[in-house]
């Protein structure tokens, strides 16, 4: 395994209480999420909404797309969104339902990173809190967790949060979970490949980890502590990691 990049910041003394983790480029590999749910996504959606198109769930989000973007037909719109890699919600919880099924037919798994379910079952064990904040909806956020090669592992997680706390680049949405979950700011360690993603939850009082996976050429940061894998992150916190 390629050795860890050098942390900048020397971590805190007390553990972590709670691990937030982001999903694309720290649990699971970009190339899963670029490569295998977004083309499937793109090749699902025009089904959905024309076979879909009286579901409420459905037809609340193609209403969003209408505000949104008044007088584009709302799968132009979804295209378009996809082709810029738009963080915008009713793109997200339409992804989300094409995935459900995808999921629901066998035809997605997702592929975690091999250092992660030992880790994050050994944090669990030890009375560590996790949970995941995404961009993708939460019923996304838990169909990768409950359809991993390993099995489903959802009940590792207390909490699934999404785009519906606010942006991820936003400190107010870290304070907005902080508060949501009844934490303490200086207990959650937010961990992310995103620099501007660490910002902001560092300006909400967070503890920080950069995961910089070699596999997805993620490049380091200088401002927070850098990781290449939760083996390495635990060991700069003081949390449990595998012998």
């Amino acid at each position: 395994m390629p050795s860890d990049p050098v942390s900048p910041n020397i971590a805190p003394l007390m553990p972590p209480r709670v691990a937030l983790l982001d999903i694309e480029g720290t649990t699971i590999p970009v190339s899963f999420v670029h490569d295998v749910l977004f083309p499937y996504a793109r090749q699902a959606l025009p089904g959905l909404l024309r076979d879909h198109a009286d579901d409420p769930q459905v037809r609340a989000q193609v209403a969003e797309i209408a505000r949104l973007a008044p007088g584009v037909p709302p799968l132009a719109q979804l295209e378009a969104w996809m082709d810029r890699d738009e963080k915008v919600a009713p793109l997200k919880a339409l992804q989300g339902m094409a995935w459900a099924q995808g999921y629901r037919t066998g035809h997605l798994s997702a592929r975690l990173y091999p250092d992660v379910l030992p880790v994050l079952r050994l944090w669990a064990a030890a009375g560590v809190v996790l949970a995941v904040y995404s961009s993708g909806s939460v019923a996304a956020q838990e169909l990768i967790y409950g359809h991993t090669d390993d099995g489903d592992v959802t009940d590792l997680f207390s909490g699934f949060y999404d785009l519906a706390m606010g942006g991820k680049r936003v400190a107010s949405s870290y304070a907005n979970i902080v508060a949501r979950a009844g934490w303490v700011a200086g207990d959650v360690l937010f961990l992310s490949d995103v620099v501007a993603e660490l910002d902001a939850a560092a300006q909400a009082g967070l503890r920080t980890c950069q995961i910089v996976r070699p596999e997805d050429a993620t490049c380091a940061g200088t401002t927070h502590p850098v990781a290449a894998t939760l083996i390495a992150a635990g060991r700069m916190f003081g949390l449990p990691v595998p012998a």
